[in-house]
């Protein structure tokens, strides 16, 4: 069945297909067609990530846009460490986590499908991830701070796995009401 990129819109808690585990897909020109159109609603939203799931297709497919913020996102040492920014819109298909490194950390999550929702989330602080690109070719790339947590956050959403399901007790008895207006419609 065709998608029309132009009629994608995203989904709000408690909608089905953010609970749902995405199907892979191919990089055909319609799949990239849809990615560029959530990268456009994702920087209107505003947002740095954004899953197929998140506007009703359930895909194993996301976008990144993570910019370069000293208050965000620290530069980095002229050292190895990995990227921590986007260095331009990112389109991930099939995506996967080869590995992680360090502790998970806590850090502030927000959600485009969970408006007015922030919560306490433990991540690992590095991934490397690998995917396929829109040309059809496979990519891996370790990455770290804000970018690493994006783009686990992202997969979460293929795996039908929302910040409500990791985010600490403290921080979901503080988002209890807010969740419940959601589940009610309000």
């Amino acid at each position: 069945m065709p998608v029309d990129p132009a009629t994608l819109r995203i989904k709000i808690y408690p909608a089905d297909i953010l609970r749902r585990k995405a199907d892979e897909v191919d990089p055909t020109p319609e799949v990239v067609a849809v990615a560029r159109q959530m990268i456009a609603i994702m920087h209107e939203a505003p947002g740095i990530g954004l899953a197929a799931p998140q506007v009703g297709l359930p895909w194993r497919l996301f976008v990144a846009d993570v910019p370069a913020d000293p208050e965000r996102n620290p530069p980095l040492l002229p050292d190895a460490s990995p990227p921590t920014a986007s260095p331009k819109p990112e389109i991930l298909i099939n995506p996967a986590i080869e590995s992680t490194e360090g502790p998970p950390e806590l850090g502030e999550e927000g959600c485009l499908s969970l408006p007015d929702i922030l919560g306490d989330v433990p991540r690992p602080p590095v991934v490397t991830m690998s995917w396929t690109d829109i040309e059809g070719e496979r990519q891996s790339r370790t990455v770290g701070g804000l970018l690493a947590r994006c783009w686990q956050h992202e997969l979460d959403h293929l795996d039908g796995v929302l910040i409500l399901d990791r985010m600490t007790n403290p921080s979901r008895t503080r988002n209890r009401t807010r969740i419940r207006n959601l589940e009610r419609g309000m």
